[in-house]
């Protein structure tokens, strides 16, 4: 075990591990959706889910997982309390994570097997004499090399800038290559100005021209506008002009009574030059710029510096003509320091360029990522969220599957075809292997008997029931009706493969569970009005049922219309409307089942050399899914496919810009996206 405890096996530490290794708590990456999808009963198994990795003993990786995947499963493991340990079925190579401590096929027999194995690793292993750490990769720090004039330089070893000359400077980083642009060490200044990068003999008003500060905390510097990292705010241009004064304050040797609004002198420059065109902030005497402006420390407008004779007047002054004078005027919402005009900078003042959140406010945005393994969202999805206060602002989503190249050779028979397509959606992989088989024998020129197409109809009826109780289980969840989440769950891992018969023995029990949902009165309540979809011509599957367009692609296929299908539609086209179609389709492909007497599952067909094109549609538990693809002697060489998750992306901006966090994440879980669909 990479993650045990070190220490040598006592009696006690014998206890504890035995203890370990009965109460098996797991973080599931992908996700539960997942594994429940794949028929795997984790709570059955002994494993009880974790909702996250600092409650997990154990991580349990199902199927493969891609790069970024496996990036943020190392992430996960690396947060883990020791010990830990790792279970993985149907895996395959786990890098950049250590080896796992147990394996199994991704099967309930395979899962079973894994458990026994990894209870003894748990009872055994737990404390170990020497021990080896593990550090993600996405969380390892590096240094890298930088230009502060050109930040798209970075250099893995030190030197000079290939653009400018300049000699560039370390910054520390983690994750991915060059990631982010910091500004370098090597600072010029003083610890109260805002230092600044500089090469001997490199122009200075040239590189302060197009460097950015924020007001409150001068020493962030930026070559881009954006917002400073420490408080949020917009950062301003840096004043530039040919004087050295420019965009920064001047060294710590001042000139002045304390007093007066001090300032920094260089010697043997002269002063009465220095103080006729120079400006200074009336709260930091320090800041001293040649042009007029804010100040970087606070904000304030800044003020001409005094003349020479109104230093000797303060002198005075301070001698004792006019001591304990205050030098507070309030004059137009602004101050008078020592006769100079001050105007303080309001909250008004520095939100004014900022966006109005919907109820008026001016806030700063921030950007928080969601997933790959958030609690109530799909496993592999990646949402980033853009927050104004507590409301959505922007959303970007990603995923983790895709389908850019459905062919993994230059050519591919049609059975591994049909298992390779079905593979790559592991949410619904009996409708993707339907749609590959219809693809395929219309490419040929090829049929089956009638009786079997109305059994493949059933075989994907029942992979929609098992899908709808999915999203039902995942929707309690993260809406806390825990109830909901283990009723449907246990449902759909009953029925996932159920034979007819079994499927009308369980048809009484997701009525009743149908029954409950529709008289509980909380449900109503936590989605009613959310996330409301008009009338969308791209609007796919049960999201556009439940807006009432009448939109499925059963309607055109004969193997249905034998069964006599119609098309269901809801009212309302909110989160409650969608959670309300899907049961209504969870009863109606109960009814088409048990019409059908039958259950077959998708095989490619007899295609032989044949060579053609061929195009076909399947309506999915999520909608309608296009393939196209082409047959050259009996393999196919080129296939492309539309699926409904993009429009189902295209619409997470229509039901969660504007809305509260947790309306919002609740309505994107209510239209039931597939990370495997998203196109790479």
């Amino acid at each position: 075990m990479i993650g045990a405890r070190q220490g040598a096996m006592t009696a006690l530490q014998r206890l504890v591990a035995g203890a370990m290794a009965r109460d098996v708590h797991g973080f599931v990456v992908p996700g539960p959706d997942v594994a429940r999808a794949a028929g795997l009963d984790l709570d059955g198994a002994g494993i009880h889910p974790a909702a996250t990795p600092r409650h997990a003993s154990v991580l349990v990786v199902i199927g493969p997982l891609s790069g970024s995947l496996s990036d943020a499963a190392s992430v996960a493991y690396a947060q883990m309390p020791r010990p830990r340990a790792i279970l993985a079925l149907g895996a395959g190579d786990l890098a950049p994570l250590p080896d796992a401590d147990a394996t199994g096929p991704l099967t309930q027999t395979g899962l079973v097997a894994a458990m026994a194995e990894l209870r003894r690793v748990i009872a055994t292993g737990a404390f170990r004499p020497d021990v080896h750490d593990f550090e993600a990769r996405a969380l390892q720090v590096r240094t890298e090399y930088t230009c502060p004039m050109h930040p798209e330089v970075v250099m893995d070893e030190p030197g000079d800038c290939p653009k400018c000359g300049m000699t560039l400077v370390p910054r520390e980083t983690s994750g991915s290559p060059h990631a982010g642009h910091a500004m370098p060490e090597k600072e010029h200044g003083t610890p109260d100005t805002p230092g600044h990068a500089l090469a001997e003999g490199h122009d200075h008003a040239a590189e302060t021209a197009a460097q950015y500060t924020c007001p409150m905390h001068p020493e962030v510097v930026m070559d881009e506008p954006g917002s400073c990292p420490k408080c949020g705010m917009t950062l301003v241009p840096v004043e530039a002009s040919g004087s050295p004064h420019a965009g920064h304050a001047m060294p710590e040797k001042e000139h002045g009574t304390p007093d007066s609004p001090g300032h920094a002198l260089v010697e043997d420059h002269d002063h009465a030059a220095e103080t006729a065109a120079q400006y200074t902030c009336p709260m930091h005497p320090e800041v001293v710029m040649d042009e007029p402006g804010d100040c970087p420390k606070c904000g304030m407008t800044l003020v001409p510096r005094a003349s020479e004779d109104q230093h000797v007047e303060h002198d005075k002054r301070k001698g004792g003509e006019n001591a304990g004078h205050a030098g507070h005027d309030a004059q137009d919402g602004g101050a008078t320091i020592d006769g100079i005009e001050a105007h303080f900078m309001s909250m008004a003042d520095m939100t004014e360029t900022m966006p109005s959140s919907p109820d008026g406010l001016k806030m700063e945005w921030i950007d928080v990522p969601f997933g790959p393994f958030f609690p109530g969202l799909p496993g592999g999805l990646h949402l980033n969220l853009t927050l104004d206060g507590d409301a959505v602002a922007d959303e970007q989503t990603e995923g983790e599957g895709g389908h850019g190249n459905l062919l993994r050779g230059a050519a591919m028979s049609p059975t591994a075809f049909a298992d390779h397509l079905a593979a790559l959606s592991p949410l619904s992989p009996v409708a993707y292997r339907l749609l590959a088989c219809l693809a395929l024998e219309q490419a040929a020129g090829s049929g089956v008997p009638s009786e079997i197409a109305r059994a493949r109809a059933a075989a994907a009826e029942r992979e929609r029931i098992s899908s709808h109780l999915g999203w039902l289980a995942g929707f309690g969840a993260q809406s806390g009706f825990g109830w909901l989440k283990t009723r449907a769950a246990t449902l759909q891992l009953k029925i996932r493969d159920a034979s007819v018969g079994e499927i009308a023995a369980l048809a009484p029990a997701i009525t009743a569970l149908h029954e409950r949902v529709r008289r509980t009165p909380l449900l109503n309540g936590r989605l009613g009005g959310i996330g409301r979809l008009e009338d969308d011509a791209t609007l796919p599957g049960p999201t556009a049922r439940a807006a009432g367009i009448v939109r499925d692609a059963r309607s055109d296929d004969p193997a249905y219309a034998a069964l006599g299908f119609a098309v269901q539609t809801g009212t309302g086209g909110d989160a409650m409307a969608r959670l309300t179609q899907r049961c209504n389709e969870i009863a109606q492909s109960l009814d088409l089942i048990a019409r059908a007497d039958d259950l077959a599952l998708p095989v490619p067909g007899d295609i032989g050399t044949a060579s053609g094109n061929g195009d076909a549609v399947v309506e999915t538990p999520r909608g309608a899914a296009r393939l196209s693809l082409t047959l050259t002697d009996g393999k196919v060489t080129s296939a492309e496919i539309a699926t409904p998750t993009a429009a189902h992306v295209a619409s997470i901006e229509a039901v969660a810009k504007g809305q509260e966090l947790g309306d919002a994440l609740t309505a994107i879980g209510s239209l039931d996206i597939s990370p495997w669909e998203i196109a790479t």
